[in-house]
């Protein structure tokens, strides 16, 4: 071997102060880039570890609208009573509710003409009665076919 050749094998040549800080100065820019997109809000680490859900489907809300209850209140006073109500179901059901609308008005024409006409005055009668004419439309179209009654118009005349 030539003293050239000896000298590189015994001696590798040594790596210059910049090459070394190559890889250290990528790191710290990309680690910035990475910081400032985060920062801006463009992505979010959370979301690509997160698992991906579909949104719910949600079920379709129909309101089907009773007709208004105009009734005179028993006892010679000559006040009358107007009610005016939604009931809130479902589309596959919505067809029951309004075939069967006929049955739900007598029953709640029943109810309301059986009040005692001093309880209309009383504190707290609305809640009771959107409680009962509830139970009267779950009795005629069973616990499914109604989620909720909704009172829109409550009023003497």
């Amino acid at each position: 071997m030539t003293d050239a050749t000896a000298n590189l094998a015994a001696d590798p040549p040594k790596a210059s102060a910049k090459k070394k800080l190559i890889p250290i100065l990528a790191a710290l820019l990309l680690a910035g880039g990475g910081f400032a997109s985060t920062y801006l809000g463009l992505w979010s680490p959370a979301a690509l570890l997160a698992p991906q859900e579909e949104a719910p489907v949600l079920p379709s809300v129909v309101f089907v609208t009773v007709p208004v209850i105009e009734l005179n209140i028993p006892g010679g006073s000559g006040r009358s009573l107007v009610l005016a109500a939604s009931l809130e179901t479902d589309g596959t059901h919505q067809a029951e509710v309004t075939h069967l609308m006929p049955r739900i008005l007598d029953s709640f024409t029943g109810f309301l003409s059986g009040i005692d006409p001093a309880a209309y005055d009383k504190r707290g009668v609305l809640e009771i009665i959107r409680a009962e004419l509830l139970a009267r439309t779950r009795y005629v179209l069973g616990e499914t076919a109604v989620k909720d009654l909704l009172i829109t118009e409550f009023r003497f005349k």
